[in-house]
């Protein structure tokens, strides 16, 4: 005998497991109307959605991030999904920020770790399988980090793709919270991958800096077929190759320059820091694209990010950024 199901039944399973309303009476049809069979149902078919869905990119998705009352404890989580149509969902959104305080509460150190906590009496690995029911999406975590420091402050992006937790000494600044904000706003827009030069791999370094000097060659030829002005081949990408004996052999080089030019060998001090410093600049292009503290600041692109912050100020000490998509 076929259970009767009222639309009563079906609000309230809905109301939660927050599956869609076809599912949620299909489910109580084939529990015959029980409660508990029928959110089993469900989360099976969660998983079978999942499996089925492994290969699919998240390519949209909601990022958060959460300070305690101190501003000196925070996580910052990014769940990715397929679809803008999803990310924009209040009850996905609401997932998300339950996900978040969940990480808030638990503050576990990996992304593994965030999917092994209890939630709702299963595990968020567990949740977000059944969100992947619900939304007929792949649904997962695509980004977790948990911070602590002096002062923390963050920055979530318009539209909620990219978010930012920064690490800061306020240098007794009044206004340091507003100005480390803004710095990761800076570091939102500009998605550097580290501090300084110091972090990259040397072998990355050569790799990358063939590359630039490459894709600068080929633009030249682009531009000299337009009659437009060539731009510097460098030699280096980075501070990490400009050791002393590098340097040294550079400063030999302008002093050479200057001579052939007749300058007077008594005003190359007054000439050598300019063209030392040219140097530097078209020969650090990979540091200033990677490098947070190399950066041009967004807000004054006339001082990079490190004199910015040196001008304010204390000091900025780590910053993490999630984005999904």
């Amino acid at each position: 005998m076929t259970a009767t199901i009222s639309a009563k039944h079906v609000s309230d399973l809905r109301k939660i497991t927050g599956a869609g309303m076809m599912d949620c009476k299909e489910a109580l049809q084939e529990s015959g109307g029980d409660f508990d069979g029928a959110i089993e149902i469900l989360r099976k078919k969660g998983q079978k959605v999942a499996a089925k869905r492994a290969d699919r990119a998240t390519t949209e998705g909601v990022v958060v991030a959460v300070l305690n009352a101190s501003a000196n404890e925070g996580i910052i989580l990014g769940i990715g999904c397929e679809t803008d149509f999803v990310a924009k969902n209040e009850l996905f959104i609401d997932f998300v920020n339950q996900v978040a305080a969940v990480a808030m509460a638990g503050k576990p150190a990996t992304r593994e770790d965030l999917l092994a906590l209890p939630m709702d009496g299963a595990t968020v690995a567990e949740k977000l399988v059944e969100q992947t029911g619900k939304t007929g999406e792949k649904v997962e975590v695509s980004g977790y980090f948990v911070v602590k420091g002096e002062k923390l402050a963050s920055y979530i992006h318009a539209g909620s793709k990219i978010g930012v937790i920064v690490s800061y000494k306020d240098g007794g600044k009044a206004d340091a919270a507003d100005f480390f904000r803004k710095m990761a706003m800076h570091i939102a827009a500009m998605n550097p991958v580290g501090m300084t030069p110091d972090e990259f791999d040397p072998a990355f370094v050569e790799t990358e800096a063939e590359s630039l000097r490459s894709r600068i060659i080929t633009e030249n030829e682009d531009r000299a077929r337009l009659g437009k002005p060539l731009k510097n081949v460098p030699r280096f990408a980075s501070r990490r190759q400009m050791t002393p004996e590098v340097m040294a052999q550079v400063e030999a080089e302008i002093k050479a320059e200057l001579a052939a030019e007749g300058k007077p060998e008594k005003i190359w001090d007054k000439i050598l820091p300019g063209k030392l410093e040219r140097f530097i600049a078209d020969n650090t292009l990979l540091d200033q694209e990677r490098c947070l503290l190399s950066q041009f600041y967004v807000l004054d692109e006339t001082k990079t990010v490190e004199k910015a912050i040196k001008e304010f100020g204390g000091e900025l000490v780590e910053f993490k950024r999630v984005s999904v998509g």
